[in-house]
């Protein structure tokens, strides 16, 4: 199993108009949580720059908060800080879960079962539920969030990595690598690793979307980001108190996440149309 060579990779999502309008959004999103605190927007922090819940105009372009914060950069600043903690999550968990799901598929017996048991047990677990559990341990706060998320993305990332990793493991490549003698580890990370990559990086994706739904769900409730810093949850949860007089401080956060979980869904399905396994094709 691989991956498209990269023109034809790059020529597949060129002709995916919705996963093209998927990686421009990604794009303008993630330079926005990169770029965003060195941009000449204002200090998210200010508080009586403008009027207290002040309509949008053209020097407040997304209007003020409670506060009187100008909310243009505080909205900046969550897309940031719910991309970047998601983001962390989801790198912890590939890394976890590609391990031990190739683990499980190629080892198979005991191995397998525990590994399969664990991802059940944790499956099982709601993700706000294990988040009240880890703010009470850990506390509220942004390694709360990572660790909720990390936890509520691994099982699935291991049944598929592991699904994959089972079908990969009967190729005749890795058959006759442990004929001519080749480790375990070289055989898992050599024969298997490269070709479950794919299923890897499209899962991931979807981790990512559902990661940073989990975020804002956490912040929405207080147990993720902390004032006065800003997440798109937090920034839901303060503005829906003025809902009836500000609904802006509601739609703009909840148009900015809608917006941000749909475009690395659209990327997610282009890659997946753009890669061969998971549309039926001989495996290489």
């Amino acid at each position: 199993m691989r991956l498209l060579p990269g023109r034809a990779a790059l020529r597949v999502l060129g002709g995916d108009r919705l996963g093209l309008l998927g990686a421009c959004l990604l794009a303008v999103f993630l330079f926005l949580g990169v770029f965003g605190p060195h941009l000449p927007l204002g200090d998210p922090t200010a508080i009586g720059a403008g009027e207290r819940l002040g309509a949008p105009t053209a020097q407040f372009l997304f209007g003020n908060d409670e506060l009187g914060r100008d909310y243009l950069p505080r909205v900046v600043e969550g897309i940031g800080a719910t991309f970047l903690l998601s983001s962390i999550a989801v790198v912890i968990t590939a890394i976890i879960g590609t391990f031990l799901g190739i683990a499980a598929g190629y080892l198979g017996g005991w191995v397998d079962g525990v590994i399969a048991r664990c991802a059940d047990v944790l499956f099982a677990f709601p993700a706000l539920l294990f988040g009240l559990l880890a703010s009470a341990v850990i506390g509220p706060g942004n390694i709360s969030a990572i660790v909720v998320i990390s936890t509520a993305t691994l099982p699935l990332f291991i049944r598929v990595i592991r699904s994959v990793s089972l079908t990969v493991a009967e190729r005749e490549f890795v058959v006759s690598s442990v004929i001519a003698g080749a480790s375990t580890l070289r055989v898992m990370g050599v024969h298997i690793l490269p070709n479950i990559l794919g299923a890897a990086i499209i899962q991931l994706t979807y981790a990512l979307s559902i990661g940073m739904l989990i975020e804002s769900g956490l912040s929405f409730l207080g147990l993720g980001v902390q004032p006065p810093n800003a997440s798109l949850g937090s920034l839901l949860r303060l503005g829906s108190v003025y809902l009836t007089v500000a609904p802006w401080l509601v739609l703009i956060p909840g148009v900015a996440l809608a917006l941000a979980i749909a475009s690395v869904n659209l990327l997610g399905d282009a890659i997946r149309d753009g890669l061969e396994p998971l549309r039926g094709r001989p495996l290489t």
